[in-house]
């Protein structure tokens, strides 16, 4: 992979390790509050669901810094499957949760990939 598509794919493993962050210990936080929009009560009572979540985002996050490090074919192999599990998911979230996801998550995906296809 090029210079720019494996730091486009570090880039996105870097936002959903913060996203890990946010979901699985600051979750009640009023950072993590205002970024997912919810109300001291609503974190409180979802503390679990959102560690959960959280996990997921590391297991997103732990796959493209595999792809990133990997040496190809692999590395290329890799970055594709888990750029487009973290385009798909971000469409599912912008569907049915926020559609901020689709800017957060999805469309930066969907940059990295093109930009890996593009370097192999």
């Amino acid at each position: 992979m090029s210079t720019v598509a494996t730091l486009a794919v570090l880039a996105l493993a870097a936002l959903h390790a913060y996203i890990l962050v946010l979901e699985m210990f600051l979750w009640t936080t009023p950072r993590a509050r205002a970024a997912f929009g919810t109300s001291a009560e609503f974190a409180e009572g979802t503390k679990a669901l959102a560690a959960n979540q959280g996990l997921y985002n590391g297991f997103l996050a732990a796959g493209l810094v595999w792809g990133a490090v990997a040496s190809d074919p692999v590395g290329f192999q890799v970055s594709v499957f888990f750029l487009v599990c973290v385009a798909i998911a971000g469409l599912y979230g912008a569907a049915t949760s926020s559609r901020k996801i689709l800017f957060v998550q999805t469309v930066p995906a969907l940059a990295a990939l093109a930009l890996v296809l593009l370097a192999h």
